[in-house]
């Protein structure tokens, strides 16, 4: 039978507690992380070349000019 080592329950409370700061440090850690990524990335294409464009719609030369389809037109009858 193998024995199990039990811990003070203030030993216990400590142990929690410092998990949950490991824990919440390793979040941090990735969220910096992630926040130093977009930081990069928006000024490394602030640098390279200007922000991409919407498309324009093309107007065709008929006397109506296309207006862009809705976004329920499939589910209208």
């Amino acid at each position: 039978m193998t024995s199990r080592v039990s811990y003070a329950p203030q030993d216990f409370q400590k142990m929690c507690q410092q998990a949950e700061r490991d824990h919440e440090s390793k979040k941090l850690a990735v969220l910096l992380e992630r926040v130093k990524k977009q930081i990069a990335a928006r000024t490394g294409s602030e640098r390279g070349m200007d922000a991409p464009k919407p498309p324009v719609a093309v107007i065709s030369g008929g006397s109506h000019p296309l207006r862009p389809p809705s976004r329920t037109a499939p589910f209208d009858r």
